[in-house]
């Protein structure tokens, strides 16, 4: 399998037939009961105050499990500027920054950007939303992150394109490691 150079151990099914752009991925829990609840009343119903909470358990959770170590900086999975408007926050940047001041990380939300406006992955299976979300990212910050472990942050892993396509962006202009971080996985 090709793939990224720093990619091991436990690779599910959709990984193993499409690489991922990204190194490793971590969640702190499974996408399913109360934190299926929690994770839509903070992204759809509004519910910012559950930031702390769900960023408190990735710091907790996950310091030591990250394959690569503490990263250099963490990276929020991008909203299109109209949608973010739309929702009234990034869900992802709310989690980055909790997990930022955890850690000693700096978060940066001016590094990648949402260029393309694309439809809500929600209905869509692993190929469509590959396609969906293929060129949709661009990087404008190059210099922060060339060389360096770069740790993209969101609220849920479900096929890994979004964060796949995110990480290649990365990749491709000189990130030396990605990795995701994720509060939820659907399994």
């Amino acid at each position: 399998m090709s793939g990224p150079p720093h990619l091991t151990g436990f690779l599910c099914s959709t990984c193993r037939t499409h690489a991922p752009g990204f190194d490793y991925a971590r969640s702190a829990a499974r996408y399913e009961d109360v934190m299926r609840e929690a994770l839509h009343a903070f992204k759809f119903g509004g519910r910012r105050g559950l930031a702390a909470p769900l960023g408190q358990l990735l710091v907790e959770v996950m310091e030591s499990r990250l394959p690569a170590g503490i990263p250099a900086v963490l990276v929020p999975v991008p909203l299109h500027p109209r949608r973010e408007r739309e929702r009234g926050f990034n869900q992802a940047s709310l989690l980055a920054r909790r997990v930022g001041v955890a850690w000693g990380v700096p978060v940066r939300v001016d590094v990648l950007i949402r260029a393309v406006a694309t439809p809500s992955q929600t209905e869509l299976d692993a190929p469509a939303r590959r396609a969906n979300v293929r060129g949709a990212f661009r990087l404008r910050r190059p210099e922060l992150i060339a060389g360096r472990h770069v740790l993209l942050v969101d609220d849920i892993l479900t096929t890994g394109a979004t964060l796949s396509e995110c990480a290649r962006c990365l990749r491709e202009c000189g990130a030396a490691n990605v990795g995701a971080l994720t509060v939820a996985r659907v399994v």
